[in-house]
């Protein structure tokens, strides 16, 4: 009787461990639907961002308030890349601008996402659709400072 209550003490233990383990690691999926298995991680209500990370690459797209993929990218140690989904040509990153170019801003950029590494805006054009620019987040956050330059 009692080798079967130790067992059932280690199962029970064992099941509830993996269950910290498996919350531990994050469920997001669904890269590229409307709405994906992830936290939205938005800076502006007007907008749904999703974070996906798989082999220390950052995933970031982003949907609008109806779950439209609008575009992502992906990024790891300063450098980005477009992921072909959403209206990938209107996409610009730093090391490649937006396959096809608007004439006229509609409104101001809006940043949408923003990390200790990745700035994310969106800008509405004249044309009705949306601009992402993806850049390098900058660590300054004093707008004297920032504007100095040696």
């Amino acid at each position: 009787m009692r080798k079967l209550t130790r067992a059932t003490l280690g199962m029970v233990l064992g099941l509830s461990l993996s269950g910290v383990i498996a919350a531990a690691e994050s469920p997001a999926t669904g890269l590229g639907q409307a709405w994906p298995n992830a936290v939205d991680v938005s800076a502006s209500p007007n907008w749904h961002v999703y974070v996906f990370v798989l082999n220390g690459i950052k995933y970031v797209q982003v949907n609008d308030l109806n779950g439209n993929v609008v575009g992502a990218i992906g990024t790891v140690g300063g450098q980005f890349i477009t992921l072909p989904i959403g209206q990938s040509q209107y996409v610009s990153t730093p090391q490649q601008r937006a396959a096809r170019t608007m004439s006229i801003k509609a409104a101001e950029p809006t940043t949408v996402y923003r990390d200790g590494s990745t700035m994310i805006t969106a800008t509405p054009m004249s044309s009705g659709v949306t601009a992402l620019g993806a850049s390098r987040a900058s660590t300054c956050t004093d707008p004297a400072e920032c504007s100095y330059v040696n």
